[in-house]
């Protein structure tokens, strides 16, 4: 029987999907789920929406709910990290100071002032569930994050945490369906490979039936007739680049210095279809729009009213997939987010890179993928020196460091000068002060406690007392 841990369960949706997801595995049917949340009311609803799709589908898991963290590791075979530290009331400030001193950011959850800040205070959260694991986790136990901003938690996770961790991002799935919708071919007959750091992925290779489709990629996205509209921005560094990115229009123009500097150029650049064009604070705005939803959908899921999923409609997130090839030896192909280990010759050592990885009953195996080409390399390398210094300022306690950290971030560089920036990193630290403990005197801070394998996750354990038959 597995001991999956959720870490931040509170949400009816995604927990509703991870457990439907893994149900849909036979072997899987008998795992015991710990949910745990800070908040109680949102925890009970996801336990008892979890609890009621079991009931239905008359499997044997268990689903048990709990405010410690300690107690939902403990025993732990895996533990999924779904985290959003501060909630709205953080990632308002995230938004909202930013763009008081010009900064204008559509998500701001994986780089810019917002994800910087972001990550400072998320990544303190995840070495304590890393700690808690160290301790009372089974040996071996694997920790998937599903908390951004990815390259930046699961970098700090495998520098101080001392614990195996798979960052998972769907962002490369949803540019595979992009691509095939605009090139009109069936989904599952467009091979391809993804590599980058996690949100600014690039698919280094689209063919159909051995034929290379990227010479086609440009005009397909132009004369789509929605995509067209709405990812202007892809499809502008698409046909300089030469390779379309994995993320959304809003995500991909506040990771580059170009399309959002100038207030009167940005609506040129973006589309309000739906937030994720490129609207200013685009997603804080649906988050504040939506914030109720879970407890208005919960008693119509409760009784029928609406339809839980149905066991067996099995979503394309990667977690329930690498826990069943570890499990079963059924081997998966993925993109994942794992340390570089000159996998990527290009990209600097260390750093969380997002590329092909293998899972099988002897664990995860990325895949070397060479070189990136020069000019997606170059934008990454950007990302990644603004990344290293929040990873060390998060684990130290370097106000300045971050400071450093945000001038060299492309947006805010393209809009503030130093002075600026010094300001703004001042008043966005006292707004979150009760989110940073480490910068404020209140917290430890972390000496380094890099994995012995370099970044490479592996299942495999003691036998214990077993022995094979051979040797019975």
């Amino acid at each position: 029987m597995l001991k999956i841990a959720i870490i931040g369960a509170g949400s009816l949706t995604f927990c509703q999907r991870l457990v439907a997801d893994l149900m849909a595995v036979p072997e899987l049917r008998e795992t015991e789920f710990r949910f745990m949340d800070i908040n109680p009311n949102s925890l009970a609803m996801a336990g008892n929406i979890a609890r009621k799709f079991l009931a239905d589908n008359h499997l044997p898991a268990t689903v048990i709910d709990t405010t410690s963290q300690r107690e939902a590791i403990t025993g732990a075979d895996y533990v999924l990290s779904l985290v959003r530290v501060g909630g709205l009331e953080a990632f308002a400030k995230d938004i909202e100071i930013p763009l008081k001193y010009g900064v204008d950011q559509c998500v701001g959850d994986t780089l810019a002032p917002g994800g910087i800040f972001y990550a400072l205070r998320t990544i303190p959260v995840l070495l304590e569930i890393a700690k808690d694991m160290r301790e009372v986790a089974k040996p071996n136990a694997i920790l998937i994050n599903y908390s951004n901003p990815m390259a930046m938690n699961t970098w700090a996770l495998r520098r101080a945490g001392g614990v195996q961790v798979i960052g998972l991002c769907h962002g490369v799935l949803g540019g595979h369906w992009q691509i095939a919708q605009a090139l009109g071919l069936p989904q599952d007959e467009v091979d391809y490979n993804c590599v980058g750091i996690n949100h600014q992925t690039w698919f280094t290779q689209v063919s159909y039936q051995g034929m290379d489709m990227l010479p086609f990629l440009a005009e397909a996205f132009e004369q789509h007739p929605d995509f067209s509209r709405q990812e202007k921005v892809r499809i502008d560094i698409l046909k300089r680049f030469g390779y379309y990115s994995t993320e959304s229009n809003g995500h991909l123009s506040e990771y580059v210095p170009w399309y959002r500097k100038r207030p009167d150029e940005i609506d040129s650049w973006i589309s309000y279809d739906a937030w994720i064009h490129g609207e200013t604070g685009g997603y804080l705005r649906v988050c504040r729009e939506t914030r109720h939803e879970y407890e208005e959908n919960y008693p119509k899921l409760m009784s029928g009213e609406l339809p839980l999923i149905q066991l067996g409609e099995r979503s394309h997130e990667h977690a329930s997939y690498i826990i069943e090839a570890l499990e079963t030896g059924r081997a998966y192909r993925g993109h994942f987010n794992l340390g570089n280990t000159s996998l990527i010759d290009n990209l600097p050592d260390g750093c969380t890179v997002e590329l092909p990885c293998y899972v099988d009953r002897t664990g995860v195996h990325p895949a070397w993928m060479g070189a990136l080409p020069q000019q997606c390399a170059a934008t990454c390398k950007v990302t990644v020196n603004v990344q290293e210094m929040v990873v060390e300022a998060a684990l130290t306690g370097n106000r300045d460091l971050v400071k450093l950290a945000v001038l060299h971030d492309p947006l805010t560089g393209a809009v503030l000068n130093p002075p600026e920036v010094w300001a703004m990193c001042d008043e966005m630290f006292d707004a979150l002060a009760e989110w940073l403990p480490q910068f404020n005197g209140e917290g430890r801070t972390w000496a380094d406690m890099p994995l012995p394998d370099g970044g490479r996750i592996t299942r495999i354990t003691g036998a214990g007392d077993w022995k094979p038959p051979s040797l019975r």
